[in-house]
C-alpha cells in the first residue's frame, strides 16, 4: 500500500442535523452542547418528536479524515457501519469526499449508528447517539499494512465507550510504533473525559499517544481544575511531543515540551453550527503537520478549517478547503 498522510479510527455514525428551538431539548430532557450517548428505545422516541433532517456521513474522526482529504492529503479512514442503508450513505459520502473506506460492514447485527444533532439559534449542538453496528468495531477490522504506511494514526476519544474498541486501538499504536509512525488522539468531549480520565492520562503518560487534541473544557476535566494555566502545566508535562488546545473564539494554544504559543483564530461573526469545529481543527493541523509546515502554519490552517466549517450546517464543506487555504497563503499551489 502506499504512504498515507493520516489514518483515522473512530465510531462510523450517520448524522442527521435538524434545527430546533431551545424548548425542545428542555421538553426532551436533552443535555445541551454535549454528546449524550443512547439506546435504541431512546432513538426511535426522538427520530419520532424531531422534524425531518440532513443526512450525512458523521463521527469525529470521519470528519477529520474528510478535511484532511478536502485539504489534499492522502487520508484513509477504518470504522463500523452495518450492511444497511444508513451504511450506505455513511460509505458513499465518505467516499465521495476522497477518503479510502473499505472496512468489512457489519451483517445480521445491529443497524448503523446514527446521531441526531439539535441545533439551537445560537449555533450549538447538542448531541444525542445511537452506537449501534459501531459496538462491533475490534481488533480484526484493524487493517495492519494501513496502519504501517500512515505517518500518523488518528482516534477519537469517543472510541472508549465500545469496549472492543479499546483493544482495537491498542493494536493499531503498537503497529505504530513498530513501524516508527506517530498516534494522535482527541479528547473528544468532556464527558467522555470523565468517563475515562484514567485511561486518557494512562495513553498520554505512557507515551502511547505523541499529539493530543483538547478544547478548553475537555483539557480542564482530564486535569480536574478550574484552572487553564493549571491544565496547560500538566499538560506540558505530561505530553512527550504535542499537545493541542483549542479555545473557540480565542484561537489555539500548541504545547511542544517547553515551547508553548497561542494561533489567533479566524473571526466569524455569526457561527451557524459549531458541528465539527475541533474535529475540521484537528484536520488542518494534522495535513499540516504530515506535510512539513510549521507547527505555527499547521495550527493557522487548523483555526482556518475550524472556522469555515462553523459558517455552514454540517461538518462536510460543500467548497474547497484546499482552495480557502491556498487563498490564505497556508498551502502553496504546485
Amino acid at each position: 500500500m502506499p504512504k498515507i498522510d493520516v489514518l483515522a479510527i473512530g465510531n462510523a455514525i450517520v448524522d442527521i442535523s435538524v434545527r430546533t428551538e431551545e424548548d425542545f431539548l428542555i421538553n426532551n430532557g436533552i443535555i445541551k452542547n454535549a454528546m449524550n450517548l443512547i439506546d435504541a428505545r431512546r432513538a426511535e422516541l426522538l427520530c419520532s418528536r424531531m422534524k425531518t433532517g440532513v443526512e450525512t456521513s458523521g463521527g469525529s474522526a470521519a470528519n477529520t479524515a474528510a478535511g484532511i482529504a478536502g485539504l489534499g492529503g492522502k487520508t484513509a479512514y477504518l470504522g463500523k457501519v452495518a450492511a444497511d442503508r444508513l451504511g450506505q450513505v455513511f460509505a458513499r459520502d465518505l467516499q465521495a469526499q476522497g477518503v479510502i473506506y473499505d472496512t468489512r460492514p457489519l451483517t445480521g447485527g445491529s443497524p448503523t449508528a446514527r446521531s441526531m444533532i439539535f441545533i439551537t439559534p445560537d449555533g450549538e449542538r447538542s448531541m444525542n447517539t445511537y452506537l449501534g453496528a459501531c459496538t462491533e468495531f475490534g481488533p480484526e477490522d484493524i487493517e495492519v499494512t494501513r496502519v504501517a504506511n500512515a505517518k500518523v494514526t488518528y482516534f477519537e476519544g469517543y472510541l472508549w465507550d465500545p469496549p472492543c474498541a479499546k483493544e482495537a486501538i491498542r493494536l493499531a499504536a503498537r503497529i505504530a510504533r513498530e513501524n516508527g509512525n506517530e498516534v494522535a488522539m482527541s479528547l473528544s468531549d468532556p464527558f467522555c473525559v470523565d468517563r475515562y480520565r484514567d485511561e486518557f492520562l494512562h495513553l498520554i503518560h505512557s507515551g502511547t499517544v505523541d499529539i493530543v487534541f483538547a478544547n478548553e473544557t475537555e483539557l480542564k476535566s482530564l486535569y480536574e481544575t478550574a484552572s487553564m494555566e493549571t491544565a496547560l502545566q500538566a499538560i506540558r508535562t505530561d505530553c512527550r511531543h504535542i499537545a493541542c488546545i483549542t479555545c473557540s473564539e480565542k484561537g489555539s494554544v500548541i504545547v511542544r515540551r517547553d515551547e508553548t504559543f497561542s494561533v489567533p483564530a479566524f473571526p466569524v461573526k455569526e457561527p451557524v453550527d459549531t458541528t465539527g469545529a475541533g474535529d475540521l481543527f484537528a484536520a488542518g493541523f494534522l495535513y499540516g503537520y504530515t506535510n512539513d509546515l510549521s507547527l505555527k502554519d499547521a495550527a493557522r490552517l487548523g483555526s482556518l478549517a475550524g472556522s469555515l466549517i462553523i459558517r455552514q450546517v454540517g461538518a462536510r464543506t460543500a467548497f474547497s478547503l484546499r482552495d480557502a487555504a491556498v487563498q490564505e497563503g497556508l498551502i502553496k499551489t504546485d
